[in-house]
């Protein structure tokens, strides 16, 4: 995995230089410090999802590009088939296979997310990204957050939301969730 925080700090770096955006302004797109951005583009700290998401809608390019270094190509359709989507490990416990990756000007993010258990943990990492979110457990179940509501989640129910609301979520009992995440501005 670290390797893989290399790869996207480099893409985040070579973005901002093509762009000459400063170090200021991708750290405010995403609402950190420049101190944290720089560490990211070092590959010393992991960004999320939906933060490279933001990224990716603010500077006219593919979250996919930041995450697999892919560009899409595909026009009329884009196949994936059972278990090949470009995936990233986010941390040891989240996994994102991306279902659109292949597709070009995709409107909308799709990924399997599988989170690992932590057993004993409580607490929920929180964000926001601008749009809108539907979550559907396809596996294993989710205590999920949003907006000050906490929810358990199981195989085959699902939640559509305002992902400008602070959410976040964690793996429930001793197996792994599996979920579709579909995330659209």
């Amino acid at each position: 995995m670290e390797e893989q925080l290399k790869q996207i700090g480099e893409r985040l770096r070579g973005l901002r230089d093509v762009l000459d955006i400063s170090v200021g302004e991708m750290a405010e797109t995403i609402g950190i410090s420049e101190d944290k951005y720089e560490k990211i583009e070092a590959g010393e700290l992991d960004i999320t999802i939906s933060n490279l998401m933001k990224i990716a809608h603010k500077y006219g390019i593919s979250a996919e590009e930041l995450m697999f270094a892919e560009a899409p190509h595909m026009k009329s359709y884009f196949v994936v088939r059972k278990g090949q989507g470009m995936s990233v490990e986010r941390t040891k416990a989240y996994k994102y296979q991306s279902l659109v990756s292949g597709f070009v000007n995709h409107k909308a993010d799709v990924f399997i997310v599988t989170v690992e258990p932590k057993p004993g943990a409580r607490t929920i990492y929180k964000n926001t990204h601008p749009g809108q979110e539907f979550n559907l457990v396809l596996e294993g179940a989710m205590e999920l957050y949003i907006g000050g509501k906490t929810m358990i989640l199981e195989e085959g129910d699902s939640i559509y939301f305002d992902s400008s609301k602070p959410h976040g979520m964690l793996a429930v009992g001793d197996k792994p969730v599996k979920f579709l995440a579909f995330t659209v501005e």
